[in-house]
């Protein structure tokens, strides 16, 4: 920790920083898609991780919305691959991303979005979203 006047404040490296990023998780599984232009929405009620820098556990709600082209998500494989983070040290920001960026390469849809809201800790809230194609 660094003491600025009154505010103390904790630095974050590199390591805490890519947490998560590059961990094996379980493999997205898909099935052909039957039909054209239709959406999907996934609430996950239930998502867990751990902050890289306390190990204190997060909670919070994943949303998966996304528009198939070619592959649909198999739901169990994606239970399974939630499941994993329980034990991953990650920041919220990157679970999100990671999630988004996993979902796109599993099933290539024609468009994503990954939402997270996240428990409130110490008296904050967060929401986290991320978008495919990228800067939409």
């Amino acid at each position: 920790m660094v003491s600025k006047g009154s505010v103390k404040t904790t630095t974050y490296g590199e390591k805490e920083a890519k947490a998560g990023l590059k961990a094996k998780l379980p493999a997205i599984e898909t099935f052909p898609n039957q039909f054209p232009d239709y959406e999907i929405t996934i609430d996950i009620p239930e998502y867990t991780s751990v902050c890289p820098k306390t190990g204190l556990p997060d909670f919070g709600v994943i949303t998966i919305w996304y528009i198939p082209d070619k592959k649909v998500i198999e739901l169990k494989s994606l239970k399974m691959y939630i499941l994993a983070y329980r034990h991953l040290g990650i920041f919220y920001e990157n679970a999100v991303n990671r999630i988004l960026e996993d979902v796109v390469q599993a099933c290539q849809p024609k468009k994503a979005l990954v939402r997270g809201e996240f428990s409130p800790r110490g008296g904050l809230s967060s929401t986290v979203e991320a978008r495919y194609p990228r800067g939409e």
